[in-house]
C-alpha cells in the first residue's frame, strides 16, 4: 500500500477578494484530496495577516511571521492592499517581506489563452498561444535600496533616490532557471528582456550574463529584446514567445500585459519559488485585492485556482496539476465565467462548475 503524502499549507487570504478566491481554491484542493483514494492530503493553517491586521497591530504580519511560516511545505496567498493603508506599506510589509525573506527568487507567470474567453488579440489561432514570463523576484528594481532626504531645505526641496540592484549571481540564477524551464517545453526558446541601451550598468551586466549562459544551452533558441519592443511583440507577434525572462519590474509589467491580452488579470496565476527548497514557496493569483468588488461574490477564482495547480506541480503532484488545468479549460469552454470575462456567474458558481468538470476528468482516467 502506498504511503499517504501529507502537506502542510500556510494560508494567507489577505485583503479584499483575496479572501474570496482563496476560499474557492481551498474547495478545489480539498476535493482533490478527498478523491485521491488516500494517496495525499493537505492540512491548512490560516493567518489573518493583511491590512486589517495592520490597522489593529501596526504591522502587516506578526513579528515572528517568517519563523512561523518556515516550517510549512507551501504558502497559499490571496491579495494585499486596502484603502487607508498606503500600498508601499502593505506590499513591503507582507508579500515582499515573504518573497525576500524566503529568497523566492524565481517568479513564474504563465500566460494562457483559455477557450471560451474573448481575447483582446486579433490572432487566427489563440489557443496555440502559450508562453510563460519568468521574473527575477529578489533584487532588480524592487530591491528596496534608496531613501528620501533633504526635507529640511523646505517645501519642494526633498530628494528621493531609488536604486536598482543587479548582481551577477542574481542575474545568472534566474537566466539559468529560464533555460532549464525552456528545455521542458515544446518550443525551447528563451527571450531575454532588458533596457540596456538606456540603463548601461545593471542591464548591461544582465546582457553579458545572458550571452555567457546561453552558450551552455545550444539546444535552446535565444533572443534578446528591449522592453519597449517586447511590449509591442506581446501584441503584434505573440506566436514568437515561449519563455520570457526579465527583471523584477519589467517582468511584472509584461506579465500583466499578457494576462490582459488573454482576457483578464483574474485568470492569471503565479508562483514565487525558492528553487533550492530551503524555504517554502508561495503561490498567488496576479490580480490585486479589488476593493471595488470585494464582498459582491463576483471575483474571478480562476487565477487563484490556477495558482493552486502550480502549487500541486511544485509539490510533485504533476498529474493532478494537469487535471486541474484541464478542468479550468473545460469550465471556461462551457461559458461559466464571471463578469470580468463578460459572464454572469458568481465566484462560487464558477468553482462549482470546475469541480464538476474536475471529477469527470478524474473519472475518465483508467485506474492502474
Amino acid at each position: 500500500m502506498t504511503e499517504q503524502r501529507k502537506w502542510r499549507i500556510a494560508v494567507i487570504p489577505g485583503d479584499g477578494i483575496g479572501q474570496e478566491v482563496v476560499h474557492e481554491g481551498l474547495r478545489v484542493l480539498e476535493q482533490m484530496s478527498e478523491t485521491s483514494g488516500g494517496q495525499f492530503s493537505f492540512s491548512f493553517d490560516f493567518f489573518p495577516w493583511g491590512c486589517q491586521y495592520y490597522l489593529e497591530n501596526g504591522r502587516m504580519m506578526a513579528e515572528d511571521g517568517l519563523q512561523t511560516l518556515q516550517g510549512y511545505d507551501a504558502i497559499y496567498f490571496g491579495a494585499v492592499g486596502w484603502p487607508g493603508v498606503p500600498d508601499h506599506v502593505s506590499l513591503w510589509g507582507l508579500r515582499l517581506a515573504i518573497c525576500q525573506g524566503f529568497d523566492q527568487w524565481a517568479n513564474t507567470r504563465p500566460v494562457r489563452f483559455l477557450p471560451g474567453i474573448q481575447s483582446r488579440l486579433n490572432h487566427p489561432n489563440l489557443e496555440s498561444l502559450d508562453w510563460i514570463v519568468v521574473r527575477e523576484n529578489s533584487e532588480g528594481e524592487y530591491a528596496g535600496l534608496g531613501g528620501r532626504n533633504l526635507q529640511g531645505r523646505g517645501p519642494g526641496k526633498e530628494v528621493a533616490i531609488q536604486s536598482a540592484l543587479f548582481t551577477e549571481e542574481g542575474c545568472e540564477r534566474i537566466i539559468r532557471y529560464a533555460f532549464e524551464l525552456a528545455r521542458t517545453r515544446k518550443r525551447k526558446k528563451v527571450t531575454s528582456v532588458t533596457k540596456s541601451n538606456a540603463q548601461q550598468y545593471g542591464m548591461v551586466l544582465w546582457d553579458e550574463v545572458f550571452a555567457r549562459v546561453r552558450k551552455e544551452y545550444p539546444d535552446v533558441e535565444t533572443e534578446q529584446v528591449l522592453v519597449d519592443a517586447m511590449a509591442a511583440q506581446f501584441v503584434l507577434k505573440p506566436e514568437r514567445l515561449d519563455v520570457v525572462v526579465a527583471s523584477n519590474l519589467f517582468a511584472d509589467i509584461l506579465s500583466d500585459l499578457g494576462s490582459a491580452l488573454a482576457g483578464s488579470l483574474g485568470i492569471a496565476a503565479s508562483a514565487n519559488i525558492n528553487v533550492e527548497r530551503r524555504y517554502p514557496s508561495m503561490f498567488e493569483p496576479v490580480h490585486g485585492s479589488a476593493p471595488d468588488i470585494a464582498g459582491k461574490g463576483i471575483a474571478n477564482p480562476i487565477g487563484a485556482i490556477g495558482s493552486a495547480a502550480l502549487m500541486l506541480d511544485h509539490l510533485g503532484l504533476h498529474t493532478e496539476s494537469q487535471q486541474l488545468l484541464q478542468a479550468i479549460d473545460a469550465t471556461t469552454r462551457e461559458g461559466k465565467l464571471t463578469p470580468d470575462l463578460g459572464g454572469t456567474c458568481t465566484t462560487a458558481e464558477v468553482t462549482d462548475a470546475l469541480l464538476s468538470n474536475l471529477k469527470q476528468i478524474q473519472n475518465s482516467v483508467p485506474s492502474v
